[in-house]
């Protein structure tokens, strides 16, 4: 039989729901989705469908994937975390709330360097969380602002979302890594203002008045790590380097750093990094895979194109159009993974965006920045379970502190999109021939 678009939309929407609902993976979820469309559709084989996802991993940038994740595998197995730590704390420990400052200065420090937000939330949060309740924080505010800092790894530039959306969008990875760098840097501040507030309530202590020597001494043992951005943003940037390279160079200047330089990984610590690496980072191109599928499908059917019809009758401004965008992220974050995310709603809703005038990288700001608030929001919410089980609480009972932080970190994302210049203005500066 020829499936109709409404049948077909139902179907997959539809199986899709019931397999998440009953604890189904969503990476699963999404293949399985697809099996009774395939099935009763006599123009679809099976080898349409595995076709479409060998040329979903057939993409070069994809690559740069497993390497950021072995970068940020060996940062934290190399204790160069902790040298991130002490370089935070001399920046910013002194303040009100020092060792909340300090988990957020060294999220952003971290984000600038993995990539990846559930590294940050488990490498950082196994030092900082019981730290934080050590000092008297209370345990709820602890696991709340580790998790809530952690998003920032996928907004501060290298970015694995960034990758993933420079790659299905067609869209420069590098303008991608220098459009989030304003709202990443906003959003730090936005949290350490949001600490203060909770500083001086709940009279949270200052962690140390640096001195000069402590502060060369933080800064010189961060130094040669903190050389990774520059290597990896720049590099692509300047045209060196591709995003995979820079992937690559990230990965190998880790493991220098770990093996040769401050020598705390050993030869045999490296084969389980890379059993590690290799175990999450298949799970992330799987996930690629189904949803590449799940997605073309959806374009088979004329999805996109009805949503178009949908958002024209309704006659919204650009500035309308983008709030629509926002929740429909925001909405599909706290179900879905973001990769896989982003390849079925942001391919669908680019024509969208195209069609408001709303500019391709905006647009990549807009849907990254929302799907970071997944992280922390359940169901999903994997930083805010990773964090939640360093700190032994359950999810539930941190919602009200995630929910206070969450507000301002919103305000950002709205500004982001009343103001698009927040997120155009390095890309235009630094890369104007990605915008013709």
């Amino acid at each position: 039989m020829i499936l109709s678009t409404g049948l077909a939309c139902a179907l997959l929407v539809g199986i899709f729901i019931t397999l998440v609902v009953v604890r189904i993976p969503v990476a699963f979820a999404l293949g399985l989705a697809t099996i009774p469309v395939v099935a009763l559709e006599v123009r679809l084989s099976p080898f349409i469908i595995i076709d479409r996802m060998f040329q979903s991993y057939n993409s070069f940038i994809l690559l740069s994937v497993p390497f950021f994740l072995l970068a940020a595998n060996l940062m934290n197995s190399g204790k160069i975390t902790d040298r991130l730590i002490d370089l935070a704390r001399v920046l910013t420990g002194w303040m009100p709330g020092g060792l909340g400052h300090v988990n957020v200065a060294v999220s952003m420090l971290f984000a600038g360097i993995s990539g990846s937000s559930t590294a940050d939330a488990a490498g950082c949060g196994k030092i900082l969380i019981p730290a934080m309740i050590k000092e008297g924080y209370d345990r709820r505010f602890a696991i709340a602002i580790t998790a809530c800092s952690s998003v920032m790894g996928v907004i501060i530039p290298p970015s694995i979302l960034m990758i993933v959306w420079g790659g299905v969008m067609q869209v420069s990875v590098g303008a991608l890594f220098l459009a989030g760098a304003i709202p990443g840097i906003m959003i730090g501040c936005a949290l350490m203002a949001t600490v203060y507030g909770f500083a001086k309530v709940y009279n949270y202590p200052i962690e140390m008045k640096p001195t000069l020597s402590s502060t060369f001494k933080a800064f010189k043992g961060a130094a040669l790590a903190m050389l990774t951005p520059v290597f990896v943003i720049f590099g692509i940037v300047a045209g060196v380097v591709t995003p995979t390279e820079s992937a690559i160079v990230a990965a190998a200047y880790s493991l220098f750093l770990g093996m040769v330089v401050y020598r705390t990984v050993t030869p045999r610590e490296v084969g389980t990094i890379l059993y590690d690496t290799g175990r999450f980072a298949s799970i992330s191109l799987f996930a690629i895979g189904t949803a590449s599928v799940f997605g073309w499908l959806l374009a088979y059917y004329n999805v996109p194109r009805l949503i178009i019809g949908v958002m024209t009758d309704m006659e919204l401004s650009s500035f309308g159009t983008a709030l629509v965008i926002a929740f429909l992220f925001l909405f599909f974050g706290l179900f879905i993974d973001a990769i896989p995310t982003i390849i079925i709603l942001g391919t669908v809703l680019l024509p969208v965006a195209t069609q408001a005038d709303i500019s391709p990288i905006v647009f990549a700001m807009i849907g990254i920045i929302s799907l970071a608030f997944g992280l922390v929001t359940p169901p999903y919410g994997l930083c805010l379970l990773i964090s939640a089980s360093i700190g032994g609480m359950n999810v539930t009972s941190v919602l009200k502190q995630v929910a206070i932080i969450l507000l301002p970190m919103l305000f950002i994302l709205l500004l982001v999109i009343i103001f698009p210049e927040i997120s155009l203005w390095l890309p235009k500066t630094l890369m104007p021939n990605s915008f013709k």
